[in-house]
């Protein structure tokens, strides 16, 4: 006896109403592939945001940054390093697309502390152990620092050798200085300096942040000191490799590989680099969470052909082939699939959306997402339908009847 036939819009109603008849299952089940496919799209749509603000972040500061320092060859004199030039702020400046230049280095001590009173601290708890920069004028806008109270020294401080320092805040807390109008006097040892500036923080070179800073003539005269360790270059973006090439030049023309120069990579592949690490580790975690709701699609799908053993024996008996059947449930786990897909997406977007605003961030989201996440609930169901469906479609319409029964 010839089978009977038929058409597509049977199968995918028999379909909605074998979905329809268990609405409380279906849902739950549904529900696994929502948080699989939002997880999914969440975490790839805060991936690709982080990363686009991190990048961001980056190319504000770091793509700016060129930092000379003078390891580069045998100074003379026995000094295994070369002197920076006094007028290096100068030089450095006339280059094109130099913002700001400042120069800084440790000034040897030789073990003295730093302390608020003259006199001697038998206990030592008013005498700290604390490192003593010295930096030119230039240097606050180079490092782009901002000042908590009182001011940065400027070229006159520099060219009197004026007794003044500038303190980073955490040396400040240890000092317990927090306010320059009344003049505090700091002792470096036992000599004298005035405190006329207390940094709020600086968005390069951290060291500063716990030191006492006083300007380069003022360390020459007070501690021998000659010459800065470090050049710090703010740039225009896009010309910290030219300047990273012609500072050294700029500092010493006939042996410019005394000094070195450095750069941050282009913001074109530090993108490229946060993005793959980024999304290589939610990746893992959505593809775990789309496992979950594809295994309980699969789950049900049978559990499904399992109770409905006695139908699927009643429509074989009438004439249904083994393709109906399959095609049936089929359509089944991929219809689940599909509206996890389109909630889940959904639900992931907003997501990502609420979480940047939330954090005043631009979301960043591939076109592709929106449109990819509702297919893959359909691949996500089909394939979670396949063994169910040649289940049933292999069951014998007498043995399922009898089963059934």
């Amino acid at each position: 006896m010839k089978g009977t036939t038929l058409s597509w819009r049977d199968l995918v109603s028999e379909a909605v109403s074998g979905l329809a008849s268990r609405p409380t299952r279906t849902l739950l089940t549904v529900a696994g592939t929502v948080l699989g496919i939002a997880a999914l799209v969440a975490t790839l749509g805060l991936a690709q945001t982080a990363s686009n603000r991190i990048v961001g972040t980056f190319s504000e500061l770091e793509a700016t940054s060129v930092v000379v320092t003078n390891e580069g060859g045998n100074g003379g004199a026995g000094d295994t390093r070369a002197a920076f030039p006094e007028d290096h702020e100068d030089r450095l400046s006339r280059l094109n697309g130099v913002n700001a230049v400042g120069a800084l280095g440790e000034i040897n001590i030789e073990g003295a502390t730093v302390s608020t009173v003259a006199l001697d601290d038998p206990a030592g708890q008013d005498a700290h152990h604390l490192s003593v920069i010295a930096a030119s004028p230039g240097l606050l806008a180079a490092v782009q620092g901002t000042m908590g109270a009182g001011r940065w020294f400027d070229a006159g401080h520099e060219t009197r050798a004026d007794n003044v320092v500038v303190l980073g805040p955490g040396a400040a807390n240890r000092l317990g200085v927090f306010r320059v109008d009344q003049q505090p006097v700091v002792f470096i040892g036992k000599a004298p300096f005035v405190v006329i500036g207390v940094l709020d923080d600086v968005a390069r070179q951290a060291s500063m942040l716990d030191a006492v800073i006083m300007p380069e003539g003022t360390a020459r005269r007070s501690f021998d000191y000659t010459s800065a360790d470090t050049v710090q270059i703010d740039v225009l973006v896009g010309a910290g490799e030219l300047i990273a090439e012609q500072a050294p030049i700029s500092l010493n023309p006939n042996a410019p590989e005394t000094f070195s120069s450095r750069t941050a990579p282009s913001p074109e592949s530090m993108r490229n680099r946060v993005q793959s690490d980024t999304n290589a580790l939610f990746l893992v975690l959505g593809a775990v969470s789309l496992v979950v709701g594809t295994i309980g699609i699969a789950n049900v799908t049978l559990v499904s052909v399992l109770e409905r053993v006695g139908e699927i024996g009643l429509r074989r008996a009438v004439g249904a082939r083994p393709r109906h059947v399959a095609t049936q449930f089929l359509l089944e786990s991929t219809t689940m699939g599909l509206a996890g897909g389109v909630i889940g997406a959904t639900i992931g977007i907003l997501i990502v959306v609420g979480v940047s605003a939330f954090q005043q961030w631009t979301p960043v989201l591939s076109p592709l997402i929106p449109v990819g996440a509702p297919l893959l609930g359909v691949v996500t169901g089909l394939v979670a339908g396949v063994y169910p469906a040649l289940r049933a479609a292999s069951l014998e319409p007498v043995d399922a009847l009898r089963a059934g029964t």
